[in-house]
């Protein structure tokens, strides 16, 4: 018991130590998600995620995620995020690149927004969704974005990226 208690005293001090910028930026520390490791994908909140102001997100899939190519990026938000976006400054940026778009649809109903590259994206590139003009929730919170991809010539199926787990406060 004695062990328990000092193996969580210290767990304790080590979390509570880390400087809060780390936490505020990228990942941060997820103990319990529902979303597995290799499937939490990085991200930045350029103007710190604070509630009912201005934000860009800067929504990253690293290179070995992009198994295949993308014709159409899918970002799927719960219906409990109460933010807004502005789909004339949503854009893909490819090894830092900006990628010319087609079309940009977002769907407040169902909380869809779909991109569509005017080519297809290569398997294997590392890509940005840069999604600026963002108006964030008036009420903080964790909101699980999802990503998803369609590849070109391929069954018309999404396939699942990861997950963007984004905190808002």
């Amino acid at each position: 018991m004695r062990r328990l208690l000092s193996v969580l005293a210290l767990t304790g001090c080590v979390l509570t130590s880390l400087p809060t910028m780390v936490l505020a930026q990228g990942q941060g520390f997820v103990l319990f998600s529902g979303v597995k490791r290799e499937n939490q994908l990085p991200f930045r909140l350029d103007f710190g995620g604070q509630t009912n102001s201005i934000d860009r997100y800067i929504l990253r899939i690293p290179a070995q995620n992009m198994k295949l190519a993308a014709a159409q990026f899918a970002v799927t938000y719960p219906s409990y995020y109460k933010g807004s976006f502005d789909t004339k400054k949503i854009e893909v940026r490819v090894r830092g690149k900006k990628v010319p778009l087609s079309e940009v649809k977002w769907n407040k109903e169902t909380g869809l927004i779909e991109i569509f590259p005017e080519e297809p994206v290569p398997a294997g590139s590392r890509v940005e969704l840069v999604f600026s003009n963002v108006r964030n929730p008036v009420f903080g919170g964790t909101y699980y974005f999802k990503c998803q991809i369609l590849s070109p010539g391929d069954v018309p199926l999404l396939r699942y990226i990861g997950s963007w787990i984004l905190t808002i406060s």
